[in-house]
């Protein structure tokens, strides 16, 4: 099912896990300043404006895992589902050194149109999903770039991130990625909690084992390295929650 804020797919596969991906789409919707954000194109195809390659790769392994999965249909620059609507960084102005035009002239009406028509569906449709199995986990699908302008290149291939208030899963799927042979960080590059995140709403809020994976943009930009971890990951992901008792 695809709706204006997000797509659903195989609502009735049986797995206990549901694939997430909260950055999926670079779409800018027409009524949002005629569907431009007022930044160059070539930026619009960068991690600025969505996890390139992670839509691919969640919906592959969610076919793989039997999964169902649901994926956002916009711009992280429209506004970011994967923040609290109290974050300061829930409607970015400025981004890995690219100013958004049409968000610093936005006001509270359009904030609120955001969050009404794009943001507060996704979540709706999100949690209908996660409560959709008695047994729930959660395998949220992100993608990170190489090397944030100015800063250190990063020699991860994969992030695993957890919170401090769930580690069933974070620390066991590290060894495990880490047995495979893989540069798997450890809550790298960012932190693996975040007050008022997907995570935090549709998982700790409800006792859900969880785990949020990053992979590094350039092993999956293409529909090739896409099928490649989806299967290497699979693989770790099966059974995986039987392994770790939950």
């Amino acid at each position: 099912m695809t709706a204006e804020a997000y797509t659903t797919i195989g609502r009735d596969r049986m797995s206990r896990w549901l694939v997430t991906c909260d950055h999926a789409a670079n779409r800018v919707p027409d009524w949002i300043n005629g569907g431009d954000l007022g930044i160059d194109p070539a930026d619009m195809a960068r991690h600025i404006a969505y996890d390139v390659g992670a839509a691919g790769l969640a919906q592959r392994l969610a076919e793989r895992l039997d999964a169902p999965a649901i994926l956002s249909n916009f711009s992280r620059l429209v506004i970011d589902p994967n923040r609290g609507e109290d974050d300061p960084t829930l409607l970015m102005r400025i981004y890995d050194g690219t100013v958004i035009p049409a968000n610093r002239r936005m006001d509270m009406a359009e904030r609120e149109r955001r969050l009404e028509r794009l943001y507060r569906p996704y979540h709706a449709a999100y949690a209908d999903l996660a409560a959709s199995h008695p047994l729930r986990a959660i395998c949220a699908i992100h993608s990170f770039t190489r090397q944030l302008r100015g800063r250190s290149r990063r020699p991860w291939a994969v992030g695993v991130l957890y919170s401090h208030r769930d580690e069933r899963l974070g620390p066991a799927l590290i060894r495990e990625c880490r047995d495979k042979g893989w540069i798997t960080g450890d809550n790298e590059p960012y932190s693996g909690h975040l007050d008022g995140d997907s995570i935090d709403r549709h998982a700790l809020a409800h006792g859900r084992p969880n785990v949020l994976i990053e992979i590094c943009n350039d092993l999956i930009e293409d529909e090739a390295g896409q099928d490649l971890w989806a299967a290497r990951l699979a693989a770790v992901l099966d059974g995986f929650l039987d392994r770790c008792g939950v």
